[in-house]
């Protein structure tokens, strides 16, 4: 089990000891997407289309779409670092006998053991080697989406452990009571957060995002506000003016709203009804240290691909926030 004593950081703590917030190159030919202050970064997850996804097809697809700053998925970290990969997925419309589904899943199993094992014993290098490929590139790890709740103790240790080796601010995972009890104090014991995401949660009766961040001081939100929106209706702003210094981050989509017709659809940036322009200049007028991250969700034209749609979506943002 890894070992660090480090003392309890703010988010701005955690911000400039990492030199997560902005893009310190001032070269042309890297990428930089703060604009007025306001960091517009991406998860990796966008780029899911694309016909490649390792960790240099990712930093490729950044430098394309003019991006300084990414929330990275955990599969292309640990592909990079040399975990045994599982096995590939039966074809589309293929249906296995008993026999064949029953052989598959033993090595499915067998193969979750083995990577446990891998975790428990990786070396740290592997992860630094990849946050200077992106740092020399012009682009910061924020946040790794390694998604750890139900992992063993051991493995959630390596979890923080590894992501602090990327410079990164903590890792992510989807929000519940379960998680938030349990990766808090992890968070605390390594010194940086465990940040929470939302899908349509805020709409059902009585949610509240505060009985999630009471579990640690440690526990952070990445707030989807296209979600939010598309869920309760309500403008993303008043959750984010009460909490913003408990936000890390935001995924920026553009949605229909609960009640239109269709009701909670992605759509291209500035075809949704989803606040997307106040919620930038909010963040913008009070320098507010959360980053703003895309999520592309909406489907992607037949004579376009993600990271040119990724581009349009950068492009969007930067007209609010220098304009």
């Amino acid at each position: 089990m890894f070992k660090f004593i480090i003392g309890k950081l703010t988010l701005a703590a955690v911000v400039l000891s990492t030199g997560l917030l902005g893009n310190s190159c001032t070269c042309t030919d890297k990428p930089n997407s703060n604009f007025n202050g306001v960091q517009i970064g991406v998860i990796s997850y966008s780029w899911r289309s694309m016909p490649k996804g390792e960790a240099e097809d990712i930093l490729s697809y950044c430098i394309r779409s003019g991006i300084s700053s990414i929330e990275l998925m955990g599969g292309v970290v640990e592909s990079y670092a040399g975990i045994p990969p599982m096995p590939p997925k039966p074809a589309q419309g293929v249906v296995l006998s008993e026999e064949e589904q029953a052989a598959y899943d033993k090595q499915v199993e067998e193969t979750r053991e083995k990577q446990r094992q891998w975790r428990l014993s990786a070396s740290m290098d592997k992860f630094i080697e990849l946050r200077k490929m992106y740092n020399d590139s012009g682009v910061n790890i924020h946040i790794v989406k390694f998604a750890p709740a139900e992992w063993s103790d051991e493995e959630i240790d390596y979890a923080f452990t590894a992501a602090k080796a990327m410079g990164a601010g903590g890792i992510t995972n989807e929000i519940g009571h379960d998680a938030c009890k349990r990766l808090g104090k992890f968070a605390e014991k390594h010194g940086v957060y465990a940040i929470y995401h939302n899908h349509l949660q805020p709409g059902e009766p009585g949610f509240s995002f505060e009985e999630f961040l009471e579990y640690s001081p440690n526990n952070m939100l990445n707030l989807d506000v296209g979600h939010y929106f598309g869920a309760t209706g309500k403008h993303p702003n008043e959750i984010i003016e009460k909490l913003h210094d408990r936000i890390f981050s935001l995924h920026l989509k553009d949605k229909t709203g609960k009640d239109s017709a269709p009701a909670n659809t992605n759509k291209p940036f500035g075809e949704g009804e989803t606040p997307l322009g106040e919620i930038l200049n909010l963040i913008k007028e009070n320098k507010w240290p959360i980053y703003c991250d895309i999520e592309l969700e909406y489907p992607v034209p037949d004579d376009s691909d993600a990271v040119k749609e990724t581009t349009k979506c950068v492009e969007y943002c930067r007209d609010i926030l220098v304009n």
